[in-house]
């Protein structure tokens, strides 16, 4: 083990977060590591028991990816020094205790960024050429007559339709570099992109109500917030050709469920995809469930062997960074570096 910031003895760290191996073998050359997955284990560690990893086994540094880290954690385990997060989302962490104690927070963001875009391209094809249908039909043994998904699974190609994206950050941008092999036509609402970024995407800025209602596809990549909860409301989704389709591989608050599955199971707008939802896994009495126009995935947008590499990348990077006293790259909470 080498000296750093934290003195000479050997650093102890406690990765919950599934880890590359290759990675974490590296790792191990300089920092003492406890490695438990939540994915190998299927258990998430309780306040207590971080506490008692951290105060009596000397575990100073704690990654994590699924794990919740209360006040509590910070309040009692008075030997942390530094917490890592497996994602972008640091909601599950009180990052406003680890300031107080002036521990830094470190993310990875834009981990999943790649296998996100991906997946909301395949749902769009799913839904444009029925591929769930299908291939339940062919499975099942329904598929008697050679000619009836002619009639009956008539689809439409993405090529050159219009696409609104919605949120236009790591996820949204790699969406928009995808489309250009359909060369859609790209329209984006974030107020917060710059619009070099899009210009450079083949991207034009759009109004939220107009990229509603010119959009053939209509997906969804912006966080959860005071601003985004709800933006998709009623009156937004009304404004939907019949002939459109929505995607949501981002946040369930973002859209009025209740007016998604009203026009669904209307008929005024053709489909829709979803990755996300209020609860996890989502509720039996869910009505997107019922639905034969909705194509659901269980929330597998970043599950990707990719993703975990990328993540254990860019967390033993900002560690090793960390140990020789230099300011980590994706500082969550600047106020806690000393």
């Amino acid at each position: 083990m080498l000296c750093c910031s934290l003195g000479c003895d050997p650093v102890k760290a406690l990765v919950l977060a599934p880890f590359d191996p290759a990675v974490l073998r590296q790792l191990q050359q300089t920092v003492d590591i406890t490695y438990e997955s939540w994915m190998d284990t299927k258990k998430l560690l309780s306040p207590q028991q971080f506490i008692e990893r951290i105060q009596e086994h000397g575990m100073s540094i704690v990654v994590v990816e699924a794990d919740f880290l209360p006040r509590e954690v910070f309040d009692k385990a008075r030997g942390l020094r530094l917490v890592g997060v497996c994602r972008a989302d640091v909601s599950h962490i009180d990052v406003a205790a680890a300031t107080e104690y002036g521990v830094p927070v470190v993310n990875t963001p834009a981990r999943n960024a790649i296998a996100v875009a991906e997946l909301t391209i395949a749902l769009m094809l799913c839904l444009a050429r029925h591929i769930p249908s299908a291939h339940t039909m062919v499975q099942s043994g329904q598929w008697t007559d050679p000619t009836v998904a002619y009639f009956h699974m008539r689809g439409s190609e993405l090529w050159r339709k219009t696409v609104g994206i919605i949120g236009f950050g790591a996820i949204g941008q790699q969406v928009a570099r995808r489309l250009a092999a359909f060369e859609a036509s790209i329209r984006v609402y974030d107020p917060y992109a710059a619009p070099a970024v899009m210009a450079n995407l083949g991207a034009v800025p759009s109004e939220l109500d107009s990229l509603m209602k010119e959009s053939d596809y209509v997906t969804i990549h912006c966080t959860t917030t005071a601003e985004t909860v709800g933006l998709v409301d009623a009156r937004r989704i009304a404004l939907m050709k019949p002939t459109a389709y929505l995607v949501n591989a981002a946040s369930a608050y973002v859209v009025d469920a209740d007016a998604l599955a009203s026009a669904l199971r209307e008929g005024r707008i053709a489909g829709a995809a979803f990755d996300v939802y209020k609860s996890w896994p989502a509720k039996p009495d869910d009505p997107l469930l019922k639905l034969p126009n909705v194509v659901l995935t269980p929330h597998i947008g970043g599950a990707t062997d990719e993703s975990v590499t990328r993540h254990s990348l860019s967390m033993a990077e900002d560690i090793q960074s960390f140990l020789k006293g230099e300011r980590p790259r994706n500082l969550v909470n600047p106020q806690a570096w000393k």
